[in-house]
C-alpha cells in the first residue's frame, strides 16, 4: 500500500489500519513528520520534499491512499504505480481520483461516511491503545474564529476539542 501524505492524522490512521490487516505500508511525509509516520508502524518512508515518488517506489502496489493536496497530473502518474486490478482511493473530494480501466485499476472518492458499527469499531481501537488520538489542545467554542484564522494561516497539528 501507497499512502501519500501520511504525515497528518488521518496518514497515520491509515497505517496502523492497514499495519492491523498486515499491508506492506509505504508512506510519504516530510521530514517533519517522518518519525510519527515510523511510529504509526509505516515500513518505508519516502521524503516527498527530496525524492519522486515515482522514482522511490520500486514495485507496484495493491492499494494507492491520497490524503494529499497534489496536482492531478501528479496523481494519474501515481496511479500508474498500481498493479492491474488494484484501487486507487482519494480523500480530495475536489480532484477526481484516476483509474485505469484497461488494467482494470478502479478508483474510489471517500470523504464521509456514517456507518455506526464502523465508528464503534474505531472507538474500540482507541480504548485498546491501537489508534492514539492526537489532541492538541482544547479550546472553548468563543475562540473558534481565531481557531480558523490559525488554521488558514499556518495549519495545525492534530486535533483541537472545541468545548461548548
Amino acid at each position: 500500500m501507497l499512502i501519500v501524505g501520511a504525515g497528518g492524522v488521518v496518514g497515520k490512521y491509515a497505517i496502523a489500519l492497514a499495519k492491523r490487516t498486515g499491508a506492506y505500508v509505504i508512506a510519504t511525509a516530510s521530514p517533519r513528520s517522518a518519525g510519527t509516520v515510523r511510529a504509526a508502524g509505516a515500513d518505508e518512508i519516502i521524503d516527498h520534499t527530496e525524492t519522486e515518488v515515482l522514482d522511490a517506489v520500486t514495485e507496484q502496489v495493491d492499494l494507492l491512499l491520497n490524503l494529499a493536496p497534489i496536482e492531478p497530473d501528479e496523481f494519474t502518474a501515481l496511479a500508474g504505480l498500481v498493479r492491474d486490478g488494484g484501487v486507487v482511493v482519494s480523500t480530495t473530494a475536489w480532484m477526481p481520483s484516476p483509474d485505469d480501466a484497461d488494467r482494470g485499476v478502479r478508483s474510489v472518492v471517500v470523504f464521509v461516511r456514517s456507518d455506526a458499527e464502523k465508528l464503534a469499531e474505531l472507538v474500540s481501537l482507541v480504548d485498546e491503545g491501537v489508534l492514539a488520538l492526537e489532541v492538541t489542545r482544547r479550546i472553548p467554542l468563543t475562540e473558534l474564529p481565531a481557531l480558523h484564522a490559525e488554521a488558514a494561516e499556518e495549519g495545525i497539528p492534530g486535533k483541537v476539542i472545541v468545548l461548548p
